[in-house]
């Protein structure tokens, strides 16, 4: 009897351990673009506005009941600009299909139940949100969905649907996703048969497929290149997006694609070399979430190829550092050089010009934050039991 106790004790604990590893945490933006960070260490903060996120107060802790846990294998979050709603896919292992909403303005969080029966894999996708009319379409397993949010700032009582659009104008075969939102189009980059700097285009309001590749040739230096990687669209203060990032997953360069002007910037790449690190672009800047849990962004300004050839990441001193209850599920081992900020950063003992060195990241790399710790001592016990029942 005691031993089938110490066994059951060691399987809890076991599992203790992966689910430490699947923490995925988002970020996002408010209308009044206020920095939004869900599931940092379990917790939720509003880090403010830009000229407050190199501050040495601490952001604000927004945690409050109804919100997911931020669990999930592809949790990523969205922006509905006409609501002031954030809308997180994929944040509850337990609920993979639900929508959750947080009201920006209530500062509350509510559970919208789907309708999955035509198919699409909350496992397996990468979506965007349409600016204009609150769909989100996604690309599952090489079929396009969409899924209209009726621009909900709470969850209703009845289930919305997912639907079925159907296939690509171009072959999805090996293809993982790269999608970039502007103009009410959808662009897809690195797909096979294109050249660097091109994408194909899905255009939302007509629901069809441009027939050929649209070129974005680069003002300065190359063309982005045919490589999966992240994006992003910068925000306006009225109308839909102009312009989207791109950062491939080598994290060398951050290009900015134009999507009135057909063209590229190429500018600085984030100095967190992350192929699993989320980003969310407002109307001034670029923020990367790295699978540790650390928050740095790039400023931009649209319209000015001047001020943007010289600007630097630098590191969100406001909020915690490199918590992420185990870093982002299913990261791989990152890697990180020093982050040249223009402020002056207190609270995580940087100094102007350059943020302290972060080391180690995901699955399979060393960790000194909640993950190290919480596994190194779970690891620990496990053995410890394991000895007592080897000696029954």
């Amino acid at each position: 009897m005691f031993s089938y106790l110490i066994h059951n004790v060691i399987l809890l604990l076991s599992l203790n351990i992966f689910s430490a590893v699947r923490a995925s945490p988002c970020v996002a933006m408010d209308i009044d673009f206020n920095l939004l960070v869900f599931g940092l260490d379990g917790k939720d903060y509003n880090a403010g506005p830009q000229n407050s996120w190199t501050s040495s107060t601490p952001a604000t802790d927004i945690s409050t009941s109804g919100r997911p846990p931020f669990d999930g294998s592809t949790t990523s979050c969205y922006l509905s600009q006409f609501d002031n709603a954030i809308y997180a896919l994929s944040a509850d292992s337990s609920k993979p299909t639900a929508v959750y909403i947080y009201d920006a303005t209530a500062k509350s969080w509510s559970t919208q139940s789907v309708d999955n029966s035509v198919g699409f894999d909350p496992s397996n996708f990468v979506a965007i949100l349409d600016h204009d009319t609150d769909v989100f379409y996604a690309l599952s397993k090489g079929e396009l969905f969409s899924l209209d949010m009726k621009d909900l700032k709470s969850a209703q009582s009845s289930s919305l649907p997912w639907n079925d659009v159907g296939k690509t104008g171009f072959s999805t075969a090996n293809y993982e996703p790269v999608m970039a939102l502007a103009q009410n189009h959808i662009h897809f980059l690195d797909v096979s048969g294109l050249s660097a700097g091109q994408a194909f285009i899905f255009v939302i309001h007509f629901s069809f497929f441009q027939p050929t590749a649209q070129s974005y040739p680069s003002q300065s230096g190359s063309d982005f290149p045919l490589q999966h990687g992240q994006t992003a669209s910068f925000f306006q203060k009225q109308g839909v997006q102009q312009e989207f990032a791109f950062i491939p997953d080598d994290g060398s360069t951050t290009y900015v694609v134009n999507v009135e002007t057909n063209s590229t910037q190429a500018l600085p790449g984030p100095a967190t070399k992350d192929p699993n690190a989320r980003y969310f672009a407002g109307i001034t800047s670029l923020v990367q979430l790295d699978s540790q849990g650390n928050v740095a962004f790039l400023p931009y300004t649209q319209g000015d190829v001047s001020a943007n050839s010289k600007a630097t990441w630098s590191k969100v001193t406001s909020l915690p550092t490199g918590k992420t209850t185990g870093g982002i599920a299913g990261s791989p081992n990152g890697t990180s050089t020093s982050v040249s900020g223009t402020g002056t950063p207190k609270n995580s003992g940087s100094t102007t010009g350059a943020a302290s060195q972060a080391t180690g990241s995901g699955a399979n790399g060393s960790s000194s934050g909640a993950m190290g710790r919480a596994t190194s001592v779970s690891i620990a016990v496990v053995l410890g039991m394991a000895v007592v029942v080897a000696l029954l």
